[in-house]
């Protein structure tokens, strides 16, 4: 902005010739003097205000001042190009594909044969690009036109949809696959007693037995599918409730350990006034799922041992210690993973169903808990549960 001072030169000028006309006159030169400063100091005072002229302010930087005012704090990654050059990238758009993308060409700066399409495309055409920003991303482009020879990139990462998808997708074929084997057994079994009218009364009973055996594999994995699924429909659903987990440790050891075949289950340790806020009934399930894991894969005549404990750290510890084989160390990021088998032969034939610990993982995580595996080829392994203790009530 600037101020307009221009002085008027008219009035100055009669000023001076009206001064001069005195001293023709014969007036004193100081009376000429004072007159026309008089008449000068006029002019000044009563001058008009000055009249403030704005400075030419460019449309175009207004605009671009604007957009960027309007894009940088959204959370969806936006490209706004002119043409083929990108003149505008949002704060998110600039995580995703780095800051070096402002001011270059898009098909530079994109360089996905799928990404050019929307250069010459018409509004609102929309492309989805596996391996965009890395291996398995997927990410989904969209055009928007916003003016003459100006259009907006909109960026949208489908990749956690498309791992869901896919992970919905492996757990139907694999709860396909797991329900299919002994249902083609039962099944086969079943039409052989049907049609065989010869088979003497040990084959048959042999064959009734497979039969309940195999049914009775079908009836676990249906009940851990439901509670898996059951699980994870309340994950978010917080336990509000203190219980003492020593107390629930004893009273499931004791149970377990009267059953024929799990004399061997012990209790080492149960510290009293153990507290967390949990859920009784799936924090049982769990301590059951890891015993009965460390029976059928530990040493078959060495104790399963159970304790609930404070760790160093003020948190309550729950673990589950057997003296089997031990498991390899490549097996252990995925032990958790549905349906994941180190011995398949070995734990269908114990009647596993590959969910046990998956269950666990899902209840530990619901209980803002960590969970803990470690083992040694030929000394055995080690599961704990940690969760927090709950806080004291005033």
């Amino acid at each position: 902005m600037r101020a307009n001072l221009t002085p008027s030169y008219p009035a100055i000028a009669l000023a001076l010739l009206t001064g001069g006309g005195m001293l023709l006159a014969g007036a004193s030169s100081w009376l000429v003097v004072a007159v026309v400063v008089l008449w000068l100091g006029s002019l000044w005072l009563t001058a008009p205000e000055p009249e403030i002229v704005p400075e030419r302010i460019d449309a175009a930087d207004i605009s671009r001042d604007a957009i960027h005012e309007t894009l940088a704090p959204l959370g969806q990654p936006l490209l706004l190009l002119e043409g083929t050059r990108i003149v505008e990238a949002n704060r998110a758009a600039r995580t995703a594909l780095g800051d070096h993308i402002g001011g270059q060409d898009a098909r530079i700066a994109l360089r996905h044969p799928d990404a050019m399409r929307l250069i010459e495309a018409p509004d609102g055409t929309s492309v989805a690009i596996p391996g965009f920003t890395g291996t398995r991303t997927l990410w989904q482009l969209t055009r928007r036109d916003v003016g003459p020879d100006r259009w907006i990139i909109e960026l949208a990462d489908r990749t956690a949809e498309s791992d869901i998808g896919r992970a919905h997708t492996d757990f139907v074929a694999n709860a396909s696959h797991e329900l299919r084997t002994p249902l083609a057994s039962i099944i086969g079994y079943a039409e052989t007693l049907k049609d065989d009218a010869a088979l003497d009364a040990d084959t048959r009973q042999r064959f009734t037995g497979i039969i309940e055996r195999e049914a009775q594999r079908m009836l676990s994995l249906v009940e851990d599918l439901m509670t898996l699924s059951h699980v994870e429909a309340e994950k978010h659903d917080r336990p509000r409730e203190p219980l003492d987990l020593g107390q629930l440790a004893a009273r499931v050891v004791g149970e377990v350990s009267t059953l024929k075949g799990k004399e061997r289950v012990e209790l080492a340790a149960a510290e009293p006034g153990l507290s967390v806020l949990g859920d009784a009934g799936q924090l049982e399930q769990l301590l059951r799922n890891l015993i009965d894991n460390a029976l059928k894969y530990g040493g078959p005549d060495t104790p399963v041992s159970v304790s609930a404990m404070r760790d160093d750290h003020g948190r309550a510890i729950l673990t589950v210690s057997d003296r089997g084989p031990g498991i390899a160390p490549e097996h252990l990021p995925h032990l958790t993973r549905r349906f994941y088998r180190t011995d398949p032969g070995r734990s269908r034939a114990s009647g596993g169903t590959g969910l046990g610990l998956a269950i666990v993982k899902h209840i530990v995580e619901r209980h803002l808990g960590e969970l803990g595996i470690t083992s040694a080829l030929g000394e055995g392994t080690k599961i704990s549960v940690t969760l927090p203790l709950a806080p004291l009530r005033e």
